[in-house]
């Protein structure tokens, strides 16, 4: 079980809805989780923490997200979760500000074929500064919001799977989305039943690992033409 802290909404009272690193503000939020719950989530995530630190001169913010990570960190220490991590959409102002010596135990990021080339650049170089460990590489947003969207169906991902495999478009997207990034976990919503059954169903696939890497080469280059 997993939370995220660092988002707090209007309370109604002329406050607007706002994200926060804000140590007390944070430790609040993971108390009042643990209350909600009723036991310690396993994982508190950071909640994009980016908005905050993206307007925010570099050293500063390295000190705003040094600051909430301890926060965290001292939360796991007095048992009111079991571990943290950082869940960001956009991970490249956290890339720009963590501290290495400080790493999260688990980053949420989002993945699949709707995650841009820089983001995409962005998680990998996290996880490879950071040492994040395989299993602590969760993926979310596997559709960029919407499994309906017609530019699934103009996408040719029947090339992405090793030969003679039927699948369904979201099969599809939903089983790469463990590629785009390497991750071990992905999270999609459960409002629907059937759609849920029809993505488990997808873990099954076999995907082209060369497929994959030509994908992955093809974005690397795009990257390398935007920098340069």
């Amino acid at each position: 079980m997993s939370t995220k802290v660092g988002y707090f909404p209007s309370d109604g009272a002329g406050q607007p809805p706002q994200h926060s690193l804000e140590p007390a503000r944070l430790r609040q939020a993971i108390e009042q989780s643990v209350d909600e719950l009723g036991r310690c989530p396993d994982v508190v995530f950071l909640h994009n923490p980016e908005h905050t630190l993206r307007d925010l001169p570099a050293e500063q913010a390295r000190d705003r997200l040094d600051t909430a990570s301890v926060t965290v960190v001292e939360a796991v220490a007095a048992g009111w979760c079991g571990a943290w991590g950082i869940a960001s959409w956009d991970p490249r102002p956290v890339a720009a500000a963590i501290r290495s010596d400080l790493p999260p135990s688990v980053l949420l990021l989002r993945s699949g074929l709707a995650v841009a080339a820089p983001i995409l650049s962005a998680a990998d170089e996290l996880y490879r500064r950071l040492d994040i460990p395989h299993e602590g590489r969760w993926g979310m947003s596997p559709f960029g919001g919407s499994t309906t969207d017609p530019a699934w169906q103009a996408i040719g991902q029947a090339g992405f799977l090793t030969d003679g495999q039927q699948a369904t478009t979201a099969q599809v997207a939903f089983r790469l989305a463990y590629e785009l990034p390497a991750v071990t976990r992905v999270a999609v919503g459960t409002t629907h039943r059937k759609h849920l059954e029809e993505l488990v169903a997808g873990t099954e696939l076999d995907v082209s690992e060369a497929a994959v890497a030509r994908y992955r080469q093809l974005l690397s280059q795009q990257v390398a033409s935007t920098t340069a």
